[in-house]
């Protein structure tokens, strides 16, 4: 196991500066995308250098941070302050930032004010929720050069109308629809699509139907381009009922709650090598 700890430090130090080519030759080439939520510097360098591709700064950071109950009271200005530290302590890996509630719904332009925002902070791609209704807003952002990574499936800022935090597409209905609204974002331009608490079948149906999206999964099977995960959980450090598609990576599956645990960069080391052979997620264990 050592020896995957050092060849993604490693990995994280030649690999150069990944861009958005790069990721789409990742994905071209069956490379699973590693990602996870950051929201400082310290643990930027650290998950960089632990070979991470990606790293997101999630309105997660409402819950993990802030101690809310959701991301909705998140502002753009908490977004900036993050996006900001974690740009100044990654060295290679992509940075995406979430466009947080209230802050692109309302109007294309007010999407393109708070995406501009969030890019001089040192984003690199802007992260929004919300199916085919958002492709017009998509479209407007990708006409003007800044990346998009769309977001099906559970929408935590929509989590009032969803009625909780439960499995999207599971009828016949609810999986067209969401087919519908990927073949729309896609199509709208956008390079990413987070897949959340999606049932792995209809995750892997949108990923081979659309090769020129790059589909990251979070509680949606094995079969997407990539993973993310909010790092908290990774940790095996989240408070309260941890979700199904949750793996604490400082343990090793089955240990005892005594036996000793990883440090947190040979954790973030091993979720990459995980991510990256295929082992994680587990359908059996984590799959819907």
């Amino acid at each position: 196991m050592s020896v995957h700890f050092v060849e993604a430090s490693a990995t994280a130090t030649q690999r150069g500066l990944l861009s958005l080519p790069k990721l789409r030759e990742m994905a071209r080439r069956g490379e699973k995308i590693a990602m996870l939520t950051a929201y400082d510097a310290t643990f930027a360098r650290v998950l960089d250098d632990a070979g991470v591709d990606v790293l997101l700064v999630g309105d997660s950071l409402g819950n993990v941070m802030q101690g809310q109950t959701s991301t909705l009271p998140v502002t753009l200005e908490h977004m900036a302050y993050h996006t900001r530290c974690v740009a100044a302590g990654k060295r290679s890996a992509w940075l995406i930032t979430d466009l947080p509630f209230g802050s692109y719904e309302a109007s294309p332009q007010q999407a393109f004010e708070s995406a501009v925002a969030l890019m001089r902070a040192g984003a690199q791609m802007v992260k929004l929720e919300g199916g085919g209704a958002m492709a017009e807003t998509v479209r407007f952002l990708t006409e003007r050069g800044i990346p998009v990574c769309a977001h099906l499936g559970l929408t935590p800022q929509r989590v009032h109308a969803l009625g909780g935090f439960r499995v999207q597409g599971r009828d016949d209905a609810a999986a067209a629809a969401l087919r519908n609204d990927a073949a729309a974002l896609s199509a709208a331009g956008a390079a990413m699509l987070v897949l959340e608490l999606v049932p792995s079948s209809l995750a892997a149906e949108i990923t081979h139907a659309h090769p020129e999206l790059m589909t990251i999964g979070i509680g949606a099977g094995a079969q997407c381009s990539g993973q993310v995960l909010v790092l908290h959980d990774m940790l095996g450090i989240t408070t309260g009922k941890r979700p199904r598609f949750v793996r604490d990576f400082t343990r090793e599956p089955g240990s005892s709650a005594d036996a000793p645990g990883l440090s947190i960069a040979q954790a973030a080391a091993r979720y990459v090598a995980d991510v990256k052979a295929g082992t994680f997620p587990d359908e059996s264990l984590h799959g819907y």
